[in-house]
């Protein structure tokens, strides 16, 4: 049994760090500790644009030909903390997704090491990966966008 000391220990480090997931095992005791709620990936959508003011037209102008559309946004799945992007589990190993990878909420896309950790981080929509924004072994911060997903 592990000693409530440890155990307090180890959520003050989560909270400190901003991790998500703890997971630590030795020959005697296996400790795994998640913080519910942390994992809510925000998705960004494009604003709404206002229309931009008119001029008056001359009576026998032609009409205004149609604004192009805006650029269409897709949602990010972001960051949910400092640390080092790796984008397989292993140098040798395939990465987690690619362009085009179908992915599901509990879909691991990525690890990010924080203070020798490595937090695999779920998707948490479903969709398919249409822009991989970061290189593996690239530091990311808290919030940056690290991949775009076409929702499905």
């Amino acid at each position: 049994m592990i000693d409530i000391r440890k155990l307090k220990e180890l959520v003050r480090l989560m909270v400190e760090n901003d991790l998500t997931e703890l997971d630590l095992r030795d020959e005697q005791e296996t400790v795994t500790v998640k913080r519910p709620g942390v994992h809510a990936v925000p998705q960004v959508y494009a604003p709404a644009l206002a229309p931009a003011p008119m001029a008056m037209a001359a009576p026998h102008a032609a009409p205004a030909a149609p604004a192009a559309a805006a650029a269409e946004v897709l949602p990010a799945i972001e960051s949910p903390m400092v640390g080092t992007y790796y984008a397989s589990p292993g140098p040798d190993k395939s990465a987690f997704v690619s362009i085009g990878s179908r992915v599901g909420p509990e879909t691991t896309v990525c690890l990010i090491e924080a203070m020798k950790i490595f937090n695999e981080i779920k998707a948490e929509t479903t969709g398919v990966v249409e822009e991989i924004l970061v290189k593996s072994g690239q530091p990311v911060e808290f919030g940056q966008p690290l991949f775009r997903i076409r929702p499905s």
